[in-house]
């Protein structure tokens, strides 16, 4: 889906693939629209690659990470701020991090803030969710004696 302000939505690209089309430069179509021409380029090469498909809206996400904090080193993070309830400026000396990796990772796993942890056993707090308000289960006394 297209953000708020974005100038061209899968419809408007699809105009611009057909004024091109129609023998119309680039340039002249980008003009038109409002958007600068190595974007109607974009999406010319796009098109002429993928067809109607390469019109529709791409995710930015990163296909991989390359530097990503390796899985274990992750776990001990967690681990030392479930045992010894340490912030990200005690762990990362620890373990050789900066403090804003060790904050991410702490975020990423839910376990950023010390008051959503138990005190004595470190576990993360989970509240009991529902899915709609004033669906909590209710116990008919009658039924149990």
């Amino acid at each position: 889906m297209s953000h708020r302000n974005a100038r061209l939505t899968v419809h408007g690209r699809r105009l611009l693939v057909e004024r091109v089309r129609c023998g119309r430069p680039v340039a002249h179509v980008a003009a038109e629209m409002g958007i600068s021409r190595p974007t109607a380029h974009k999406w010319m090469r796009r098109w002429l690659a993928e067809g109607d498909a390469g019109l529709q809206d791409r995710s930015s996400r990163p296909h991989r990470t390359p530097h990503r904090t390796a899985p274990d080193v992750e776990d001990r993070i967690c681990t030392l701020r479930q045992t010894r309830k340490l912030g990200p400026a005690r762990i990362g000396p620890i373990l050789g991090l900066p403090a804003s990796t060790v904050h991410r990772v702490l975020t990423r796993r839910g376990l950023h803030r010390l008051a959503w942890l138990d005190r004595p056993t470190g576990e993360p707090i989970r509240r009991y969710e529902r899915a709609r308000p004033g669906e909590m289960v209710h116990v008919d006394i009658k039924k149990l004696g």
